[in-house]
């Protein structure tokens, strides 16, 4: 897959309860769902429950072409009489409970079935997400890998050397990162006089629990959320990057966390990640970065790359980096997913 450079076509309107941060940098100018005031706190969860909401855009202005709706709740609320296309992520294909019959069912496992049918196409992140949607009734017919893809570069600005080596993890504390795993790599490394940190981004329900396992530990500090160029900073003067995974007794294993190609394409830092999913999927072991069984404690690769420096330099820089440019690279991603756009928007019109 090369990149592809090009100018793009269609024009985006972003429609949502709220703008997260980052979106007004790209020069959104995002439609708000909802009343802004106070009230606006009982309009959010009537949207994401019932598909209600006390006033609707008027859509009819914008003339839109297709809805794209992000995560399997969003296209069970755009069930418009506009062609729909769904974008999963993650849970939405792994997560049983999504498709359980439950009493208090989540919109998403409430118009599931109707979903699989209204939609036109259905974007997966990878080969991994795809037949697990298959495996919940998706059509396959209708299903088109796509990947998520970053900016890969190399930093010009240089990354002053710490005391001591860091792993890195970032993103959302929850079991299926497999962050206490983490923890339990740093008892064994700490227990064999290995000198090595652990530094964790992100927050989440597991937030409080991992600090209480850490307390009194100096090899483990969490830094909370941050933004982007400081966690590529971080990224670039870290050991490796890990991403253990999820725990033993997970029937569903996880997709392909964005810090996986976002560590390849930092040019300088190898990824650890279990061999389970769409980590291992994405990892080619000893080349890319090292894969390790799900479950485990990391340390022994961890050892690898400490008694091996040349070794972390040149997973990073060469391959990892070269295998994000080719298949995670933004701008062609992008295409691919104008494609797809057009190619709907098209069939529906004729």
């Amino acid at each position: 897959m090369s990149a592809i450079c090009r100018a793009f076509h269609l024009t985006p309107i972003w429609i949502a309860c709220r703008a997260d941060v980052g979106l007004l940098d790209i020069g959104a100018e995002p439609i708000s769902l909802g009343r802004r005031d106070s009230l606006g706190a009982l309009d959010r969860p009537s949207l994401k429950q019932f598909s209600r909401i006390s006033q609707w855009p008027d859509l009819g202005i914008l003339k839109p072409r297709l809805i794209h709706a992000h995560f399997g709740n969003g296209g069970a609320l755009a069930h418009l009489a506009i062609p729909l296309m769904v974008t999963p992520h993650g849970g939405d294909a792994t997560k049983d409970k999504h498709y359980q019959k439950r009493l208090d069912p989540i919109i998403f496992a409430r118009r599931g079935a109707a979903l699989q049918q209204e939609a036109v196409l259905v974007i997966c992140s990878s080969e991994h997400i795809r037949n697990m949607l298959i495996s919940r009734g998706f059509p396959a017919t209708k299903l088109k890998v796509i990947g998520y893809g970053t900016e890969p570069q190399i930093d010009s600005d240089t990354v002053p050397p710490t005391e001591r080596h860091y792993l890195l993890s970032a993103g959302r504390f929850v079991e299926k990162k497999g962050i206490g795993y983490l923890l339990q790599a740093m008892r064994v490394l700490e227990s064999e006089g290995v000198s090595v940190d652990l530094v964790s981004i992100g927050d989440g329900p597991m937030a409080e629990i991992l600090k209480r396992e850490s307390s009194g530990r100096r090899n483990a500090r969490f830094l909370g959320w941050l933004p982007q160029q400081e966690l590529r900073r971080a990224t670039r003067g870290a050991l490796a990057v890990c991403v253990p995974g999820g725990a033993a007794r997970a029937r569903h294993p996880k997709g392909l966390p964005n810090t996986v190609f976002e560590a390849m394409a930092a040019a300088t830092v190898p990824v650890i990640g279990s061999n389970h999913g769409g980590i291992g999927k994405a990892v080619e072991h000893d080349r890319t970065g090292l894969l390790v069984p799900a479950a485990h404690p990391p340390a022994i690769a961890v050892q690898r790359l400490l008694h091996n420096p040349s070794l972390r330099h040149w997973m990073g820089l060469l391959p990892a980096h070269v295998a994000a440019s080719e298949h995670f690279n933004a701008d062609t991603t992008s295409c691919f997913l104008e494609d797809a756009l057009l190619t709907v928007s098209h069939s529906q019109a004729a």
